[in-house]
């Protein structure tokens, strides 16, 4: 199919492009790109994008799609719909499934099935088998089967020195690591970040120095083997100092922060709210604002979703009791567009997180409207005001904080492989 897309601004982050442009679509790729009416459509499907914003297809590098064995929260077939309906045109879905990924047929079974998914799907390896941090995962084989990344997230990699031995066969392969920086003997069964309010609500509380402790251990880790160091969902002021000063120094470190946490603080658990458990916790307003400096000043690269599905029933108990995480891939792009609104970020910087960066980062040939490049585009109005409906999610889960609210701005085509 060819597709003539016409009349809509276009911001490419890593081709410099931030203007009125026209972008013809062949045979899945991006062909031509000339200023307004100057290409034929010569029969192509002709989508009109004025007033909107054209710009290479989202990705994010922080999903969770339950398949396989947790069919009943989410399947790839959902959580690529979820993805396609915020945007996102590629996502990388992380290990901890059942059984976990952590070898080449569970890496083989996820790209069979998502072959005839909604958006691309990159699978992350296991650093190690079960994610049980005792013994190191094939990493050259998880390599070898199409894992871009490996990480034991959802679980702290506690072994200091197997996290060592991890970060020094990931050179071999090139194999980014993505630590999950929680230092577990600090968080010991929090359900909330400890402060005032954990105390006034009579929640375990999870200080700051249990992600503080392990983001300084794995770059110090970084620095000393040399290898590539990205550190997952980023909460606070401590590791956005610590990782400022890494990158000063010229450690091979990337960071992510994902909208709830420069969105919402520990504020939001009042009321035992089961939608604000996370992990990490919603934390406090210095923590937000320090999120929100990182972003604006390049410290933290990327804007990732984590996104989390979980039952209703499973998320609908005691707050002490319910599961961390929430969805993300519907609402994200929405509360990013917050923050270029609220002047944190330019639309450029904005879309620089959402698709250059982690394409970059992860050394995917994506996130550019490059002459040649997969037709992945994400056609986005950014001033189309909304309100979150759960019910309507793609996602098979509900499990929101956002039900409810209004955003300005959201994805209105997103287009995969030259597929609308």
């Amino acid at each position: 199919m060819n597709i003539l897309i016409k009349n809509g601004s276009v911001i490419d982050p890593a081709n410099k492009i931030d203007g009125k442009l026209d972008i013809l679509v062949s045979d899945g790729k991006i062909t031509k790109l000339g200023k307004p009416g100057s290409l034929s459509s010569d029969g192509s499907q002709v989508v009109d994008a004025a007033d909107k914003l054209i710009v290479p297809g989202l990705i994010d590098m922080h999903v969770h799609l339950r398949e396989p064995g947790f069919e009943y929260k989410e399947t790839i077939a959902t959580g690529t719909a979820a993805a396609k309906a915020g945007g996102f045109t590629s996502v990388c879905c992380m290990p901890n499934t059942n059984p976990v990924n952590d070898n080449r047929s569970i890496t083989e079974f996820i790209l069979s099935q998502a072959r005839e998914g909604s958006a691309r799907v990159y699978p992350i390896g296991a650093i190690t088998k079960g994610s049980k941090g005792e013994e190191l995962a094939e990493m050259g084989e998880l390599h070898q089967a199409g894992c871009v990344a490996v990480s034991d997230d959802g679980r702290p990699l506690m072994n200091a020195a197997l996290m060592r031995r991890a970060m020094e066969y990931s050179k071999i392969f090139d194999t980014l690591i993505i630590s999950h920086c929680e230092d577990s003997t600090l968080s010991d069964k929090g359900v909330m970040n400890e402060g005032a309010i954990s105390t006034e609500l009579g929640l375990r509380g999870i200080p700051c120095s249990a992600e503080d402790v392990m983001t300084a251990r794995d770059i110090s880790l970084a620095e000393f083997t040399g290898c590539r160091l990205h550190l997952a969902h980023v909460s606070t002021v401590g590791s956005v100092n610590l990782i400022r000063e890494a990158k000063k120094r010229g450690v091979k470190v990337t960071a992510e922060t994902c909208p709830h946490y420069f969105t919402l603080t520990d504020e939001a658990v009042r009321g035992y709210d089961p939608m604000a458990k996370m992990n990490p916790p919603l934390r406090t307003a210095d923590d937000v604002a320090a999120i929100k400096q990182g972003l604006k000043d390049g410290t933290i690269d990327v804007i990732a979703t984590d996104h989390a599905p979980h039952g209703m029933d499973e998320k609908s108990g005691e707050f002490d009791n319910v599961p961390f995480g929430i969805v993300g891939l519907e609402t994200a792009l929405g509360l990013t567009l917050k923050l270029v609104q609220e002047g944190v970020l330019s639309m450029t910087e904005a879309i620089r997180k959402l698709s250059m960066n982690p394409a970059s980062i992860l050394k995917l040939n994506k996130g550019s409207l490059t002459i040649g490049a997969d037709a992945d585009i994400t056609i986005i109005d950014p001033d189309g005001d909304w309100t979150v409906d759960a019910l309507q999610f793609k996602s098979r889960s509900r499990n929101t904080p956002f039900d409810g609210w209004k955003l300005k701005g959201r994805a209105v085509q997103t287009i995969v492989g030259g597929k609308i």
